[in-house]
């Protein structure tokens, strides 16, 4: 006979159910803003299930995740599938039984003998697996775990505060992941809080209140981090420094003088000697070594997070960035302890952005719809120290002009995206000083085929149909008269769209070939993947390939026509403006050209050709001294020795090893 349970039983034996399962959400926010959530639901069984999406511009990962996690807290069972960030399909499962681990993946499929608790990472992860480390952390021995397949981590209790409705919560930094320490707030029962960070931030659900005084807090730990690292790096030069022994490298002229020594002081250059002069009194010396003296490289596409990026910068001979787009306060912030010496960096031209409302909107405050919204941000941004204003996606064509008129008569340059349903020859037409990625101006020919340039069609389009550009066509060559006409700058980023176009699960891109052994295991892991490339079917990877290798050649077309160009990464601090050089030379620009864009070209663009840029008495003292010769071999402009910083000098070596990167081989 079969029984039907009553309704009653039914309701019971549900809430017995739910019960049984800890639910734990949690608002994602980009720059302050809603992004999406994770939902963690933990049964009592030990299983987690995990759900976490988010949404930043038509991209975002959407992600589900199961584990099961042994008595050690270290995971011996996980899935995980959904989808990266680019929208590319992705799937992992990982088991341990005993001491056999194996692990599948995209770029992985593996197996393994493990010796005692290993907490695996996936190539994929939620914010969730992260806490689950910590906890697994906090159990551990001495508070470290070997991480599988590579690495270890530790973690580091440093404060705690209470909050309103949580009681106390606790800011653990766990090093071993990332290049610094990464942070996570715990509750007082080791259940996840917040983690934050001025881009992006994590918080439990209701609490979002409660981030700015977990970001003050928390700001006050990394700036006593920063504040060491500074003191123990930074040799301030309080005496003039003769500089001995160095080729001197001046871009303007193309010259390369052997012999000389180079005198600076109070951050200035004083003389141009031969390698012989003598030693004024009171000067200290600095041996060259025959090494070649140049002006410290611009990065002009950056967006500066602070961290790690200072030391990458200034490790890779980059002493200026201008940054474009970024959180206002954050970054005056970051701009004040580098110059006051309480962090070490570049030094940073800001520009600032404007984009429109709508579902593809970047994750800023300064937004405009109307004409008054736009005249008042590019006021804002004037009266704030901003040298330029950049343009994005989602503001209207009709606007456009009116931001442009108004930053004109204020004295700032215009660049940005070409605004979606708008073409690259009406964004100069309609005022525009410079456009940021080489995609855009394959969009100006595309406009038939794709309008709206919001989403990431502004890169599907481009990899799907430039490879079929004629660059010798009438069209495009009227276009490039344009920008010659108008004094247009170009800032290509072309180095960022080579992994995108190119990597593939188990064969990434070749964008970090020459740097990728010198990272923490960890990274090397994901970089050695080829996450991070646009989903594309095998039938499609040709054609990828052929639209990468056009707009490359797109980039020399514009150079032998006359039209500026500037070099700029939009990627990863200081180890990523070297390949954006070497794919200039690959484009046909000779490499002392290159070296001149990169920095005297960069500071005339900033209206700061007069001061910097050069190696010439009376110009500020930002030099590098490099191994080889980057004017014969760009390979070399990756062997920097010494940064100079006007009055500060840095050693190269040193500052790569405190952020966990190997020197350079030379």
């Amino acid at each position: 006979m079969i029984r039907i349970p009553s309704l009653l039983a039914l309701v019971l034996f549900a809430a017995t159910a739910q019960a049984a399962e800890r639910v734990e959400r949690s608002t994602a926010l980009l720059l302050g803003q809603k992004a999406g959530f994770q939902e963690a639901r933990y049964a009592d069984d030990g299983s987690v299930r995990v759900h976490y999406e988010y949404t930043d511009r038509g991209r975002g990962p959407k992600l589900d995740a199961t584990y099961r996690l042994g008595v050690d807290g270290t995971p011996v069972a996980i899935t995980l599938a959904g989808n990266d960030y680019l929208k590319a399909a992705v799937e992992e499962h990982f088991t341990r039984e005993g001491a056999r681990a194996v692990w599948k993946n995209t770029a992985e499929d593996e197996s393994r003998e493990v010796a005692g608790a290993q907490y695996f990472l996936g190539l994929n992860t939620v914010p969730e697996d992260g806490v689950l480390l910590a906890r697994a952390l906090l159990a551990a021995p001495q508070g470290r775990l070997p991480i599988l397949p590579a690495g270890e981590a530790a973690i580091r209790k440093l404060a705690s505060v209470n909050i309103k409705g949580a009681g106390h919560v606790t800011l653990y930094a766990v090093s071993g992941l990332d290049l610094l320490p990464s942070y996570v707030w715990l509750d007082g029962k080791n259940q996840f809080f917040a983690s934050w960070s001025s881009w992006m931030s994590l918080v439990r659900e209701g609490h979002e209140g409660a981030l700015p005084k977990l970001a003050q807090r928390q700001q006050q730990e990394e700036k006593a981090l920063a504040a060491a690292r500074a003191k123990s790096l930074t040799r301030v030069l309080s005496k003039p420094l003769l500089i001995r022994n160095v080729r001197v490298f001046d871009p303007p002229s193309g010259e390369v003088v052997d012999a000389r020594s180079v005198m600076i002081d109070k951050g200035r250059i004083v003389a141009i000697a031969a390698a012989d002069a003598p030693l004024p009194a009171g000067a200290e010396e600095l041996d060259g070594g025959g090494r070649v003296l140049m002006p410290g490289l611009w990065d002009m596409h950056t967006h500066y997070s602070g961290g790690a990026d200072g030391p990458l910068d200034l490790g890779s001979g980059v002493t200026t960035i201008r940054d474009l787009a970024n959180n206002l306060e954050d970054l005056k912030a970051r701009i004040d302890a580098i110059e006051a010496g309480s962090d070490i960096g570049p030094r940073i031209i800001r520009a600032g952005v404007i984009d429109g409302r709508g579902p593809y909107a970047g994750p800023i405050k300064t937004l405009a719809d109307t004409e008054q919204e736009a005249i008042d941000a590019v006021a804002m941004y004037a009266a704030t120290g901003h040298e330029q204003i950049k343009i994005y996606s989602s503001v209207k064509p009709e606007l456009m002009p009116v931001i442009a008129k108004a930053a004109h008569a204020k004295g700032l340059r215009v660049s940005g995206h070409v605004p979606a349903f708008m073409t690259a020859r009406q964004f100069v037409e309609n005022g525009a000083d410079e456009i940021q990625h080489i995609n855009m101006l394959v969009l100006n020919f595309l406009f038939d085929k794709v309008q709206d340039t919001r989403s990431p069609a502004r890169f599907t389009a481009v990899a799907e149909n430039a490879a079929t550009l004629d660059l010798g066509s009438t069209p495009v060559r009227d276009f490039i008269a344009l920008l010659k006409q108008r004094d247009i700058v170009i800032d290509p980023t072309v180095g960022t769209f080579e992994d995108m176009f190119l990597s593939r699960p188990k064969r990434p891109g070749p964008g970090f070939a020459a740097i990728v052994d010198r990272f923490p295991p960890i990274w090397q892991r994901q970089l050695r993947s080829g996450a991070g490339g646009l989903p594309v079917t095998p039938d499609k990877e040709a054609l990828y390939r052929d639209s990468y290798r056009r707009m490359i050649d797109y980039v020399g077309v514009l150079y032998r026509s006359g039209v500026r160009i500037v070099a700029g990464t939009d990627n990863l601090a200081g180890m990523t403006l070297p390949r954006e050089l070497e794919l200039y030379v690959e484009a046909g620009i000779p490499p002392k050209d290159v070296l001149r864009i990169a920095t005297h070209d960069s500071a005339v663009v900033m209206k700061r050709g007069d001061a910097y840029g050069r190696v010439a008495p009376g110009y500020v003292s930002d030099l590098i001294l490099v191994d080889g010769d980057p004017t014969i071999n760009m390979a070399d402009i990756r062997k920097v020795r010494t940064t100079i910083r006007g009055d500060r000098l840095y050693d190269a070596d040193a500052l790569f090893a405190v952020v966990g990167v190997k020197p350079v081989t030379r």
